[in-house]
């Protein structure tokens, strides 16, 4: 199990873009981010007023799919868990550090337009290149 969670995490890198759906009512709503993995986290910067940010204050469940390509084709690391609003200063200032798109958006971490979203991953599906089934896996809780 631990090696099938190495393979799938192995295809995260520092940024990259995903699709990342919440739920709006009952409605699901999927949208292109950049999805950030550091300190063995996963996260989003956002704006504070953007949909997604509404949409997990009054709804935390989320899912985000990453595809990528691998020897023998296509696959892809889907993550079911919950979004959670950042409001801790350092933590911000931490993720913020790693971006190097922050001050295109953002004037600094104190700037109230900044969000940050912390996905705490609860069920992985993954799906090898070349495989024809997806494996999945629970992502303990700490």
């Amino acid at each position: 199990m631990n090696n099938l969670k190495e393979q799938a995490w192995s295809h995260f890198t520092d940024h990259q873009p995903v699709m990342l759906a919440t739920g709006e009512g009952e409605q699901p709503r999927v949208r292109p981010v950049t999805l950030i993995h550091h300190e063995q986290g996963f996260w989003i910067a956002t704006g504070s007023k953007s949909a997604k940010v509404k949409q997990i204050e009054r709804n935390p469940q989320i899912e985000f799919c990453l595809q990528f390509q691998g020897e023998g084709g296509g696959g892809y690391v889907r993550v079911a868990g919950k979004g959670e609003i950042v409001v801790d200063r350092e933590t911000k200032k931490r993720v913020a550090e790693q971006l190097d798109f922050f001050d295109d958006y953002w004037n600094g971490v104190d700037d109230p337009d900044y969000a940050l979203l912390r996905i705490n991953p609860v069920e992985v599906e993954y799906m090898r290149p070349g495989e024809m089934e997806a494996q999945k896996f629970i992502v303990q809780t700490q």
